[in-house]
C-alpha cells in the first residue's frame, strides 16, 4: 500500500555547517572534511543525531533482519499465490478472500485491513485506478489490467509488494504501461546505493517514464517499512539525482512507481481511497521492499 506524500519536517540545524568539503576535519585528524567525517555528519543530520559516537548506519539486530526476511517472503508467496489463481471471470472480492485467508493461514495479519479505515485485506486496482482500489463484486474481463497490492504483518514485521497482471488478450497500451512500470521499478532498484540519495531513485524512474511518453504519479510515494507499515524515509518516484535524504545502511523501504499512460493527475473517489487517473487513461504499478546494506541492497520480496 502506497503512502500519501507528506510535507517534510524541518531538520535540526547542522553541526559543523560552516565547514567546507576541503577544509580540515573538525576532529583534528588532519584529513580533509570530505575524506573524514562528512558522510557521518550527513547521516547525523538526516536522523537528528547528536552524539559523536553515533554510527553512520541504522543498526539492525539479526532478529530484526530475519523478521523482515520472513514477512517479505510471505508477502512474495502471497502475491505468487494470487498470480497462480487470478483469471478472467473472478471478482476482486475473491482475490481479497484468497489474500486474507492465505495470510491468516501462515500466522500473519493482512496489514491493509482496517488500516486508517481501509475495509479490505488487499488493494485491487483495475485499469485507470492508480492505487488503493477496494475489492468488491467487480468481475475481471478480457483486456483488463489489475494491480494487486499485498502487505503482511508477521510477528510485528511488515512486508509489502505488488504486481500488475494482464488479463488475457490486452491492448498495446495495456502492455506498454505494464512494461514501462515494471522497468521503472527495475531501474529504481538499480539506483539504490549505500550513501547515495533518495532522489537518485526518483530521477531514473522519471527519466525513463518520460522517455516512454508516460507520466509519474507524484501524490503517492514509496516509504520506509519495518515494525510499522509506513515509516521514514518517503521515497518519491520523481526528483533530481543527488537530492533528498541520504540512503543509509540498515534502511528498509519500498519502491513502488505508479506510472500513467496519460497525465499524472489523480482523482480520489468519495470512498476516500480509490485513486483514479484524472484523464481516465491506464495506470500500472509494481513494488518491492528493499534492504540497504553496507555493500549494496537486498530485494526482500523478489
Amino acid at each position: 500500500m502506497t503512502r500519501v506524500i507528506q510535507p517534510k519536517q524541518s531538520i535540526i540545524p547542522v553541526v559543523n555547517a560552516k565547514i567546507q568539503r576541503n577544509d580540515p576535519c573538525w576532529c583534528g585528524s588532519g584529513k580533509k572534511y570530505k575524506k573524514c567525517h562528512l558522510k557521518e555528519d550527513e547521516v547525523k543530520r538526516r536522523f537528528n543525531l547528536s552524539s559523536p559516537n553515533e554510527q553512520t548506519v541504522i543498526n539492525r539486530s539479526e532478529e530484526f533482519i530475519q523478521g523482515m526476511r520472513e514477512t517479505c517472503q510471505l508477502a512474495k508467496n502471497t502475491l505468487q499465490m494470487v498470480a497462480d489463481n487470478i483469471q478472467i471471470g473472478i471478482t476482486t472480492n475473491q482475490i481479497n478472500t484468497w489474500v486474507h485467508q492465505y495470510t491468516l493461514d501462515h500466522g500473519a495479519i493482512p496489514a491493509p485491513l482496517n488500516y486508517k479505515g481501509f475495509p479490505k485485506s488487499t488493494c485491487t486496482s483495475i485499469n485507470e485506478v492508480i492505487c488503493h482500489g477496494i475489492p468488491d463484486d467487480t468481475i475481471l474481463k478480457e483486456g483488463d489490467i489489475i494491480n494487486v497490492d499485498v502487505t503482511c504483518n508477521l510477528n510485528g514485521y511488515f512486508g509489502d509488494t505488488s504486481r500488475t497482471f494482464l488479463m488475457g488478450e490486452c491492448s498495446e497500451d495495456a502492455k506498454k504501461i505494464c512494461s514501462v512500470s515494471e522497468e521503472c521499478l527495475r531501474r529504481g532498484i538499480a539506483a539504490v546505493k549505500p550513501y547515495g540519495r533518495i532522489g537518485d531513485i526518483g530521477a531514473v524512474i522519471q527519466e525513463y517514464a518520460h522517455s516512454m511518453n508516460c507520466s509519474v504519479v507524484e501524490k503517492f510515494v514509496g516509504h520506509g517499512i519495518g515494525k510499522s507499515f509506513h515509516e521514514e524515509p518517503q521515497v518519491p518516484h520523481f526528483g533530481r539525482k543527488g537530492n533528498g535524504p541520504l540512503i543509509v545502511p540498515g534502511m528498509f523501504f519500498t519502491i513502488e512507481p505508479m506510472i500513467n499512460l496519460g497525465k499524472k493527475g489523480v482523482h480520489i473517489l468519495e470512498d476516500n481511497w480509490t485513486a483514479m487517473t484524472e484523464d481516465g487513461k491506464l495506470s500500472a504499478q509494481f513494488e518491492h521492499t528493499i534492504f540497504v546494506t553496507e555493500n549494496g541492497i537486498e530485494v526482500m520480496t523478489e
